[in-house]
């Protein structure tokens, strides 16, 4: 039964029947076959039955067990390798996400300071192109067009029509306009009108001088002409 010290390849099974038919066979000598015996040779031959060895399977099933493991744990591993792909694949897809939010942000933000600095350069060179109230030869009297095209000259563009609304509204541009109950005076009605002096001496007379004034004043108190006339349509007044 031993070769070296390596157990043959009798099966567990084919062990326990002879250990049974060897306890059977001495207790017929002796006289001692009983139920109790039989009982424990069952026992042992159902148990031996019950175990199977790889030894025990053929050398083709053995090859298809193992076949049928590595295919399982290999599936196992594709099954998990997916899962990963798909998780990294969902991250990667939300940090590309969060890039081009970002991205365009920042694309917007820089949109939006270029679209400021053009306005305010055109404010800029709108106001630069404007002339003062001195480069105007002062006349003896001035018709509505004349004071119109003095006012184009001074006011910028872009607030020009802000500024003809309030004088329209105020004065009708008559330069000498005066209001008999509250004294107000002049295109933009001054009130007192002698608050015009700080823009010239000529306040009365003439018109560059009032629009000067009615220009810084409009814009130191409410911004530019279109702010004072913003103001104006709420209140009727400025």
């Amino acid at each position: 039964m031993l070769e070296g010290n390596r157990v043959s390849r009798i099966s567990v099974r084919g062990f326990a029947v002879a250990s049974a038919t060897a306890v059977t066979a001495v207790g017929s000598v002796v006289g001692v076959a009983s139920g109790s015996t039989a009982a424990q040779n069952n026992d042992a031959e159902a148990t031996a039955a019950g175990t199977t060895l790889l030894a025990d399977i053929p050398a083709g099933q053995q090859a298809q067990v193992q076949t049928a493991s590595l295919t399982q744990q290999a599936q196992t591993m594709a099954i998990a390798a997916d899962a990963t792909a798909k998780k990294d694949a969902e991250e990667a897809a939300r940090k590309a996400a969060a890039d081009t939010a970002i991205a365009k942000k920042k694309e917007a933000e820089k949109a939006a300071q270029e679209a400021k600095e053009r306005e305010e350069a055109e404010k800029a060179a709108s106001r630069s192109a404007t002339r003062d109230a001195s480069s105007f030869a002062a006349q003896a009297s001035y018709s509505v067009a004349e004071v119109q095209a003095i006012a184009r000259q001074m006011v910028p563009a872009d607030q020009f029509q802000c500024f003809s609304n309030i004088v329209d509204h105020e004065s009708t541009w008559n330069y000498q306009a005066q209001n008999p109950s509250s004294g107000a005076y002049g295109l933009v009605q001054a009130l007192p009108g002698s608050k015009m002096a700080s823009a010239g001496a000529d306040w009365q007379t003439n018109p560059a001088t009032q629009i000067k004034w009615g220009l810084n004043y409009m814009d130191s108190r409410y911004g530019s002409p279109c702010g004072a006339w913003e103001f104006w349509q709420a209140n009727h007044w400025y």
